[in-house]
């Protein structure tokens, strides 16, 4: 058998996950007092770059030398790393971040719990291992990603934790992250049960004024309680991020709830409460946002047509049949048909996004989707066959399609 003569435990996400009854859908081992050589003799294949760690050459699940690191630099690249066979199991469960994924279980079964992890899943409560959690501002980002994960099930930041995070930003660690890892953790929460707790738990120790100023900048600013009950938009942000979980929306969705309204945060004092033009001037806000993240096109093209055009999909039956169009070509519908239906949830979750309208209905979607529907059936080879050219054929698909609009328009009075 491969593993042997070797000291194998199981750690990490599967311990945590079986111990919450969780279903378990990938494993993580640490072998001690073994060697690289040790490991790759054995048929391991090494893939670790700064620290050994190999794939089983029947299951390809990861198996870790017992390691410590030591903190050299700033950020969460700062590190040396010591694997050799002398680091204890406890002493590499000491370099995790939290309590409850510096479990392991041993090959009777036993559990073995250094940090008292097991107590904190049984209080629900999110906790670092140790000090040491200061030294890598990647932890923030997971350990609010385990709140966007774990809060459903009655999970809270642990205070002393809360303000160990709060010191680490203040000494500016938190802008040594790079911002790809920023982009993947929060994409990894985003596609979490509560996305909404990400933002929260970012926001509560100050790291989501330095990661993401333009959302940060929300909570605070007011709403017209007539369309906004809540009043606070930072609180219906949030509320749309639930609606879109909601909605099961996909991650492209969910970030569009996060960010359609960025152009309230600059709105002019004097407007406040209301947000006239908010949409137009939200479009620069994301498309930096996206920059300076490096945000997948796919996300922030849909992103960048939801902040343009929730308002118009809101009212859109009560536009004139040309601006109706016009939010079709302005999403690039009649080329790209399958932006509409994320479209349209994430309008969905925006309008249900607000306190106490959770469940009012949402016709708009079904109406627009028809409206798309009929004019995609104009087609051009009738107007080819009348003896048009040129632009004159694109002129009458327009024409066309606005009187399919108004004949929808005037069904539905």
């Amino acid at each position: 058998m491969t593993t042997a003569g070797l000291e194998v435990y199981e750690v990490g996400g599967a311990v945590r996950d079986r111990l919450l009854g969780l279903p378990v859908h990938e494993h993580d081992w640490v072998v001690v007092g073994a060697s690289p050589e040790a490991m790759t003799e054995r048929g391991f294949e090494p893939v670790g770059r700064e620290f050994p760690v190999f794939l089983h050459p029947h299951t390809h699940e990861e198996y870790a030398l017992a390691r410590t690191e030591r903190k050299t630099g700033p950020g969460y690249h700062g590190f040396t790393f010591h694997a050799d066979p002398d680091v204890s199991l406890a002493a590499d469960l000491g370099r995790r971040d939290l309590t409850i994924n510096a479990m392991a279980r041993a090959p009777d079964g036993s559990l073995i719990d250094p940090f008292h992890g097991y107590d904190d899943l049984k209080a629900r409560r999110l906790r670092h291992v140790s000090p040491a959690f200061r030294e890598d501002p990647v932890r923030i980002l997971r350990l609010a990603r385990f709140a966007a994960r774990l809060a459903p099930l009655g999970f809270e930041v642990a205070d002393e934790t809360l303000s160990l995070c709060r010191g680490m930003v203040a000494n500016g660690e938190v802008e040594a992250l790079v911002p790809e890892r920023v982009w993947q953790e929060t994409a990894k929460a985003l596609m979490a049960p509560a996305p909404d707790e990400y933002v929260r738990c970012l926001r509560d120790c100050g790291a989501l004024a330095v990661l993401m100023p333009e959302v940060d900048c929300l909570f605070g600013i007011p709403q017209p309680a007539r369309h906004h009950p809540e009043i606070d938009t930072g609180d219906h942000i949030l509320r749309v991020l639930a609606q879109a979980v909601r909605l099961d929306a996909d991650l492209a969705t969910r970030f569009s709830a996060l960010v359609h309204d960025l152009g309230k945060g600059v709105t002019p004092a004097e407007q406040l409460p209301g947000h006239r033009g908010h949409e137009a001037r939200g479009v620069p806000l994301v498309k930096t946002l996206c920059e300076r993240l490096r945000v997948p096109s796919a996300c922030r093209d849909l992103a960048l047509g939801v902040t343009r055009h929730h308002l118009d999909c809101h009212r859109v039956q009560a536009l004139a049949a040309d601006d109706v169009l016009a939010l079709m070509e302005g999403l690039d519908l009649f080329r790209r048909p399958e932006r509409l239906d994320p479209f349209l949830l994430a309008c969905e979750a925006d309008y249900r996004g607000r306190k106490g309208l959770e469940d009012r209905p949402y016709p708009q979607a079904e109406w627009l989707r028809t409206a798309f529907a009929r004019c995609r059936e104009v087609d051009a080879s009738t107007f080819v066959e009348a003896g048009l050219s040129g632009p004159a054929i694109g002129r009458a698909i327009r024409s066309a399609r606005i009187e399919v609009i108004t004949r929808l328009q005037t069904q539905r009075r």
